[in-house]
């Protein structure tokens, strides 16, 4: 199983609010992302060989036979610290995918992070420098509401932002990437105008042992 897919290389995170959406619609979006990012942006979700051994080098990989576990570990701790903040989760494989609705974290054409999201931020945080052998993809995304240049640069430092913010709260910088995405990937079955479509999306990915594109050497 492709522990590096870059579903939401920073894509898919999912859960709350969208109990009526159901997991799919998160998974195609995390395939849509792995597929641009993939191609275009293989430095996201460990698809960089170069960065994945930058962070097994610093933070070390785990053995494959642990990997399962580890990432059980991690996700239930992001569960019950992030229960009722407005973030949702999903598992997809060995990655977690975590998404925050851009109405929670930032005001609106805004990407300056609300101050009453900085303790789940917070916890969040803490819960990754508790497992650091994982890469931390974090991709900002736009409704089609407005200029794609505008769209654009807003999902871009909207990510920047969640990326410094948790580099500012003890993660190593190796871990992180941000990328924006801007309007070009909408959730399925909806208008690309959509205010859900804005978004930011974090994704997890282990950091494996072993001798598969994507692992560390």
């Amino acid at each position: 199983m492709k522990k590096i897919i870059l579903a939401t290389a920073a894509t898919a995170l999912v859960l709350a609010g969208c109990a009526t959406e159901g997991p799919s619609r998160r998974v195609l979006t995390g395939a849509g992302i792995g597929a641009v990012a993939g191609g275009a942006l293989g430095t996201l979700a460990g698809g960089d060989d170069g960065r994945n051994a930058a962070i097994g080098a610093v933070v070390g990989a785990i053995a494959g036979g642990a990997v399962g576990d580890y990432m059980d570990r991690q996700e239930a701790q992001l569960r019950q610290q992030t229960a009722g903040t407005g973030i949702e989760i999903e598992r997809q494989g060995d990655q977690i995918y975590m998404y925050t609705p851009s109405d929670v974290t930032f005001q609106l054409n805004s990407a300056a992070i609300q101050p009453q999201f900085y303790g789940t931020l917070n916890d969040v945080a803490a819960t990754l420098i508790d497992f650091p052998s994982t890469a931390v993809d974090i991709v900002g995304h736009a409704s089609a509401d407005g200029p794609a240049d505008y769209n654009m640069d807003l999902s871009q430092r909207r990510a920047v932002s969640v990326s410094n913010y948790l580099t500012n709260q003890g993660l190593r910088p190796v871990r992180l990437s941000a990328v924006g995405m801007g309007e070009t990937q909408p959730l399925p079955g909806i208008s690309p105008e959509d205010p859900q479509n804005r978004r930011v999306e974090i994704v997890l990915t282990p950091i494996v042992e072993g001798g598969q594109q994507g692992y560390y050497n």
